[in-house]
């Protein structure tokens, strides 16, 4: 986030009592650089120059990811291990993983106001815990997992995929990036082991990489993804409706819905919500903010040079082109929809999407859809699997004996049973079932 950036500069807060006089604040703070995570004995840190996006953008540009390599790693150099890309939003580094116990300091009394419930940094601590002790554990599966840093001039995260605007971020990270982690940490290095996970934004750009780049991948768990069909564009349909803002009645307009909890209570309207990027971002999409980035990222270059709007930021008057555009390019159900008797045999097996079905954002309605389409598929079938949280909110992952306080902590184990049926089907003979690696000599 560029308000969130090095180097920005602010005022000391303070206090005050303003009575429309003049009023002094001295602009004396300024944001310090990142700090750089060590590596440790199971988390390491990379960062590669990007040919591909150097070039678009004209001047030296990075991508990174913290890796976090298998039990035994060091003492089996002869061992490669198949790649678990989890994709979501700039980390600071490898989350949940820690090698030792929970702070005993932390008590119960710190509140969790997203989930409601006490003791959440203590929990999150056991959660993370418990992750190593699976992972260096003898019947442990062996496998790498990379979390990417893909932040970019629009926001924190490039959607993984090629962009007008941001450049071929889908490219760099799958033929530049993934290779590189792959020859460093003996990664496999073959589409069939290589599987894709995440939630919300990671959500869309598991499936969106799994469709961009159907034979190097073996497999997406996308959860409560960013909107994956344009005509649910969270309560919007870009291609029948006029506006974005207000629905259009005989005798009035109605404000258009933007967020809600799981009673269906509303929060905030898509208006209010466009109105703060706006008022953060300009009219180029420089919020950083959501439906900045959405159009930072499917849009045509506009005259300006910045991503041509969708809609009318002001007004919510949707423009028909440019839904045209990002209906060939980025709407997923219907590029697999309009491509599946190419792209049908390459995704047998590989698609699975998990949504709340009273997600905030209305992101499962788009799900509905997609689904809809893909139970009618045929030669091949999809073959995957689509399911719903009952009353879940975002960020439902697949797991409804759980809630998502927790789940949302489990992304690194929660699939891989369903992985592993993968890898039963589609690994070569020399591939150890037993625990997951290849040896080669």
């Amino acid at each position: 986030q560029w308000a969130r950036a090095p180097k920005n500069i602010y005022s000391t807060p303070k206090k005050v009592l303003w009575d429309g006089e003049n009023l002094s604040l001295t602009i004396d703070q300024e944001i310090p650089p990142v700090q750089e995570p060590e590596d440790t004995e199971y988390i390491k840190h990379i960062k590669i120059k990007s040919e591909l996006l150097s070039k678009f953008w004209g001047r030296d540009m990075y991508l990174g990811a913290h890796v976090l390599i298998p039990e035994g790693f060091d003492q089996n150099p002869n061992q490669y291990y198949p790649l678990m890309v989890f994709h979501g939003h700039f980390p600071d580094d490898f989350g949940g993983f820690r090698t030792i116990p929970p702070d005993p300091e932390l008590g119960e009394d710190d509140y969790s106001a997203r989930f409601g419930i006490y003791g959440y940094a203590k929990l999150q601590q056991q959660e993370a815990y418990d992750f190593y002790q699976k992972w260096i554990s003898p019947d442990f599966k062996r496998f790498i997992i990379i979390e990417i840093q893909h932040a970019n001039p629009y926001y924190d995260d490039s959607y993984a995929v090629n962009s007008e605007n941001l450049g071929p971020y889908g490219d760099a990270i799958t033929y530049e990036l993934i290779p590189f982690i792959e020859k460093q940490f003996r990664g496999i290095g073959e589409g069939w082991a290589r599987f894709l996970y995440g939630g919300s934004t990671g959500g869309w750009e598991a499936l969106a990489a799994q469709v961009f780049y159907p034979e190097e991948y073996n497999g997406c768990f996308a959860a409560c993804p960013d909107p994956i069909d344009f005509r649910a564009y969270t309560t919007v349909n870009l291609y029948e409706d006029k506006n974005a803002y207000f629905l259009n009645g005989t005798f009035r307009k109605t404000p258009r819905v933007g967020k809600r909890n799981y009673l269906g209570h509303v929060s905030a309207m898509l208006k209010d919500m466009n109105h703060k990027e706006l008022a953060l971002g300009g009219e180029n999409s420089r919020s950083g903010d959501q439906f900045d980035i959405w159009q930072a990222v499917y849009s045509p270059v506009g005259n300006d040079g910045y991503p041509e709007p969708i809609w009318n930021k002001k007004t919510g008057e949707i423009n028909p082109g440019v839904a045209a555009y990002w209906k060939e390019n980025f709407d997923l159900r219907y590029i697999m929809e309009r491509d599946w008797k190419k792209l049908g045999p390459k995704l047998e097996g590989k698609i699975n999407i998990y949504c709340g079905d009273m997600d905030n954002y209305y992101l499962n309605n788009a799900v509905y859809l997609t689904e809809a389409f893909l139970e009618q598929t045929q030669d091949p079938y999809y073959a995957g699997e689509v399911a719903y949280g009952d009353r879940a909110e975002h960020c439902w992952n697949g797991d409804p004996s759980l809630p998502n306080y927790i789940t949302r902590l489990r992304y690194n184990t929660m699939y891989l049973d369903k992985i592993e049926e993968r890898l039963k089907s589609t690994a070569p003979s020399n591939f150890n079932q037993q625990n997951w690696t290849l040896t080669k000599n």
